[in-house]
């Protein structure tokens, strides 16, 4: 069975953990999570209210990470996604977390990103002259890391699929599921 890669942390944005991750389950995928640490992360659930002038934050599920960055052999993995919401902010001054992501993209292997996922991505350095879809208070992030930023809902550069946030899920799965199938197919 094709492994899967999902790097995070805490405060990671609830969906955009869950959806991948049941999704590729589904699809026949082994999926393993990778934090800072080993433990069980909290995740966050980001809404609009009236009034607000950007999203809201409230507690989401709590989940198991199952290894820690520095466990990671990321040779061992047909993939890797990278969900949004505060994680990426954090996690990408891991210089582990920063070898994972270099190594998916030095290997020609699809990696899917949404949301602040594009945060961890630049810190690796793999974003140059790529296109990328982030959520649109990143473009100023993306576009400094020298990728042009692209609001769209399912961004395909390569191997690499990327799209704003939680309500671009279907067309975002359904692009990197089309280029995984063909990459590392379920036997």
């Amino acid at each position: 069975m094709p492994k899967v890669l999902m790097i995070t942390g805490d405060a990671a944005e609830d969906l955009e953990v869950m959806y991948p991750y049941q999704r590729l389950l589904e699809e026949g995928y082994e999926v393993h999570i990778a934090a800072p640490s080993k433990k069980r992360l909290q995740f966050v659930v980001h809404d609009f209210a009236e009034g607000f002038d950007t999203y809201t934050e409230k507690p989401g599920r709590t989940w198991p990470a199952d290894l820690s960055f520095a466990e990671v052999d990321p040779t061992e993995y047909v993939a890797l996604v990278v969900p949004g919401g505060r994680a990426p902010e954090y996690i990408r001054n891991d210089p582990d977390c920063q070898r994972i992501i270099r190594h998916f993209f030095e290997q020609d292997k699809p990696v899917a990103h949404l949301c602040h996922g594009g945060q961890a991505l630049l810190a690796a350095g793999v974003l140059k002259g790529r296109r990328t879809a982030a959520y649109p208070a990143c473009a100023p992030d993306i576009r400094s890391a020298g990728a042009e930023f692209v609001d769209g809902e399912a961004v395909v550069d390569g191997l690499m699929v990327s799209a704003r946030a939680w309500p671009d899920h279907p067309a975002w799965m359904r692009e990197f599921l089309r280029i995984l199938r063909s990459k590392a197919p379920v036997s």
